[in-house]
């Protein structure tokens, strides 16, 4: 039985090994994904760069995080507020808008008839504050 042969010692080994290679396939993702998000480089350094990794996997991740590492990490803090900002106008535009339009479709609220004056009042308060 191959269960019977394994012992304690090669389960933890066999594990640690797995991890170790998700690790690498995650490294490898994220020095991609940066390096297809770089503007600074042109198409031709992209490209000897994703070659350069390829052909020497280890030798090439290792030399781009020594010589690109400081990069990485304003990438990824551009993406992080390209994303907030986005975030922001979607909320935005979702809740209605500016507090300009807010009052005006209040005041066309209050013209029609639909909410009276106190309402109003209370109402543009809360969109002031």
């Amino acid at each position: 039985m191959l269960g019977s042969d394994f012992g304690s010692g090669q389960v933890f080994w066999s594990m640690l090994w797995f991890f170790l290679f998700i690790i690498w396939i995650w490294i490898l993702i994220t020095v991609f994904a940066d390096l297809f998000r770089s503007h600074g480089l042109s198409g031709g350094s992209k490209a000897l760069w994703v070659i350069f990794v390829i052909v020497f996997p280890y030798l090439g991740v290792f030399v781009y995080l020594i010589a690109r590492g400081n990069k990485m990490s304003e990438h990824a803090q551009e993406a992080v507020q390209a994303q907030d900002a986005a975030a922001r106008q979607y909320i935005k535009e979702a809740a209605g808008g500016s507090p300009a339009d807010e009052l005006a479709r209040l005041a066309d609220l209050k013209a029609k008839g639909v909410i009276d004056d106190a309402e109003f009042q209370r109402l543009k308060a809360k969109v002031l504050s």
